[in-house]
């Protein structure tokens, strides 16, 4: 058979299928997979049409500061808002039903377990301090689960200290264990419950198996805090998103600093394992290896994001890769089954505390490769805004009224005066994280250019009586940043914010381009500064990458290839949360993101979830006329990529004979493709896309 008669064979098949809705395609977890790649196989939306994308759907949840990822599993859309956890059919936004806890829940949305034989699926979140499991199905809390649905997040890291613990981020599932983080507070006091990781089982609620983030006596790290300062030691949490290697059982957690974040006078040592990335069995909770990536924190660079999984080559052989992205937008990159770093870490001099009783580590861990994404020094004589003069004065009285001073990344404030570091203590980057395409080898990551401003000042420590030290600003509070606190501009110069894709075989940025505007900016002719934005993205095997988290209240989308714009929104309010995309039962694609604004960069407020799709008219598979007359004809649709199409298959490729019983997603198009070209068709890797993106469009699914 030759190309041209296998692709007429597909067209045939694609009209026979026309009646027949296109395969559904979930998004069964915060990042779709355990592997925390946030990459969708779905096709329908691509660079060519996605400008088409209209609303199909809005939600209402009522409740304000969204930061939800929905979850879609057989036809049932699951989100989380105040108190509430609601089913939605996917394609309407219609409600099935909902269930009101009796205190807020997991802010981000649930964990979906598939159940067993004999056990409906069930939902795990945080319901204040307890975890709460509902049935999938009803709604109701799951029978036999801990104490009528909910288990007390307390047990077991109780020390001498109460204090409060709650779950922001929604638990994973491996297997029948469900696993969970939590908050335990970061800041101030320096005591109160301990931040472990902990395994339960789905069905009965029972602990299973405990990490110790802060190693207790007798364990391994231990010797990282002087004397005894480990006991009941808080923060050292996993607030963010836990990533697993269900291949291997390996559990990936990125943790915080340990309390108080920003002085460390009463906790003197490297103080593991804090601010590292453990891998953990996800079956007993045992330490596989570590890696800390902060030492002895001082200015909450938490690690703020999921691992994504990765597979690099390198010297004619396949890693498989873990990368970890951090607040201060470095990027690093190790062996998931070693944790030995792939491009290489150096430990490299950093500035010294000279707050009394302060002992600052002296070096700090950087990747080699690749370089930081973001700003990470600021030189007041050259990297002050400059694009408008009231601003550019603004900034600058602020600096000498203040007596400011920076020293780099890693700047320990000092009591006499107020310091100047970057990135602010919400990056850099955040729980933006990444998306990953592994067709390309690109990673996706957002993330805002913005500094923080603070001195350290003494103070009574309420728990202990004694003398200690805390963080202020120059507007009160621990927290300040680089910016003008009533227009939201920061006063570095820009870009404010950036897109950009990193190329996991090299280490190399494959393109960057600027993410968002300042209206007030655009209006004066500067339209390429970006802005400051919380929230991740997503990435399709369309072509796409979805990102909202600016706070010009936009939702876009980016050519995957190149960068390019493609599509942009206004939404409600700004989408500091990660969209998802999912096909659904009616055979469309559906693109859904929770615009609630608020976070930590003053957003507007919004209530609401919103879902686009194309047209239905643009959605339609190939039309049985046009397929019979390709078969007749033996040509294919007229189209971008038809010159391609004809260079490619012109010649005879014995042995190739795709699949014309169904369709085919890009990956596998491009697979096919790639095996035409082994076979001795013509043609460039240009020729080589366009066939892909021709047929994937036709004939996708």
């Amino acid at each position: 058979m030759n190309i041209k008669q296998a692709l007429t064979s597909v067209a045939v098949a694609g009209a026979l299928l026309a009646p027949v809705a296109a395969q559904q395609v979930d998004w069964a977890s915060h990042d779709r997979t355990l592997a925390g790649d946030r990459f969708s196989p779905a096709t329908q939306i691509t660079p060519a049409n996605v400008g088409s994308l209209q609303v199909a759907w809005t939600f209402d949840t009522a409740v304000t500061g969204l930061q939800v990822t929905p979850v879609v599993v057989n036809g049932v859309m699951y989100i989380t808002s105040g108190k509430d956890v609601t089913a939605l059919e996917p394609e309407t936004g219609r409600v099935m039903w909902k269930f009101t806890a009796p205190a807020t829940v997991s802010r981000r949305g649930v964990a979906y377990w598939t159940g067993t034989a004999t056990m409906a699926p069930r939902l795990f979140m945080g319901a204040g301090e307890t975890m709460l499991a509902l049935d999938a199905k009803t709604g109701q809390p799951a029978a036999g689960f801990g104490h009528a649905g909910y288990v007390d997040l307390k047990q077991g890291i109780l020390g001498d200290v109460d204090g409060r613990i709650s779950l922001v981020s929604q638990p994973i599932v491996y297997k029948n264990i469900v696993i969970t983080g939590g908050n335990n507070g970061e800041q101030f006091p320096s005591f109160g419950l301990y931040g472990d990781i902990r395994g339960w089982d789905a069905v009965s609620g029972k602990l299973l198996w405990s990490f110790h983030t802060v190693p207790r006596a007798g364990e391994p790290g231990v010797e990282t805090w002087e004397g005894e300062s480990w006991k009941n030691r808080s923060g050292v949490n996993m607030w963010a998103f836990f990533t697993v290697d269900a291949e291997r059982g390996i559990v990936y957690a990125p943790l915080t600093s340990p309390t108080a974040d920003y002085y460390g006078g009463d906790r003197k040592g490297d103080n593991l394992y804090g601010n590292s990335v453990v891998a953990l069995d996800a079956t007993t909770g045992k330490l596989k290896w570590h890696r800390q990536l902060v030492h002895h924190d001082l200015w909450d660079f938490d690690l703020p994001a999921a691992p994504t999984l990765i597979d690099v080559k390198r010297g004619g052989r396949t890693i498989p890769a873990v990368a970890v992205m951090t607040k201060m937008t470095f990027v690093f990159i190790f062996d998931r089954v070693t944790g030995e770093p792939i491009f290489g870490i150096e430990e490299r001099p950093v500035p010294k505390s000279t707050v009394p009783g302060e002992a600052s580590s002296p070096t700090q861990p950087y990747p080699v490769k690749p370089a930081p994404l973001g700003r990470i020094t600021f030189d007041p004589e050259k990297d002050f805004y400059s694009l408008t003069p009231d601003h550019a004065a603004f900034c600058k009285e602020l600096w000498k009224k203040n007596d400011f001073y920076t020293e780099g990344t890693f700047t320990p404030p000092s009591v006499d005066r107020f310091m100047v570091t970057f990135p602010s203590t919400i990056g850099g980057g955040n729980w933006n994280g990444f998306s990953y395409d592994p067709v390309q080898g690109l990673l996706f990551t957002n993330y805002m250019n913005l500094g923080q401003v603070a001195r350290m000042q003494p103070a009574k420590d309420p728990q202990t009586g004694g003398q200690t030290y805390r963080r202020n600003s120059p507007w009160g509070g621990p927290v300040g940043r680089f910016w003008d606190p009533e227009t939201q501009v920061p006063c570095s110069a820009p870009p404010f914010g950036e897109l950009v894709a990193i190329a996991v075989n090299t280490g190399d940025v494959a393109w960057r381009v600027p993410l968002g505007i300042v209206e007030s900016l655009k209006a004066k002719g500067f339209a390429e500064t970006g802005t400051l934005n919380i929230g991740g993205s997503i990435a399709t095997a369309g072509g796409l990458v979805f990102v909202g988290a600016t706070i010009d209240h936009r939702f876009r989308a980016f050519d995957s290839h190149n960068g390019k714009l493609l599509w942009e929104v206004e939404l409600e309010a700004s989408a500091h949360s990660i969209p998802m995309t999912f096909v659904g039962k009616d055979g469309r694609q559906y693109v859904v993101v929770a615009a609630g604004g608020g976070s930590y960069v003053n957003s507007p407020p919004g209530t609401k979830i919103t879902a686009f799709a194309l047209p239905e008219r643009d959605t339609n598979v190939p039309a049985p006329v046009a397929a019979r007359q390709a078969q007749e004809s033996g040509t294919q649709p007229e189209g971008d990529g038809r010159a391609a199409v004809d260079k490619m298959c012109g010649a005879v490729c014995h042995g190739v004979g795709p699949s014309v019983a169904r369709r085919h997603n890009r990956i596998e198009w491009q697979a096919i493709v790639s095996d035409m070209r082994d076979k001795g068709a013509p043609g460039s890797d240009a020729d080589a896309k366009l066939v892909v993106d021709y047929l994937t469009r036709l004939y996708g699914r």
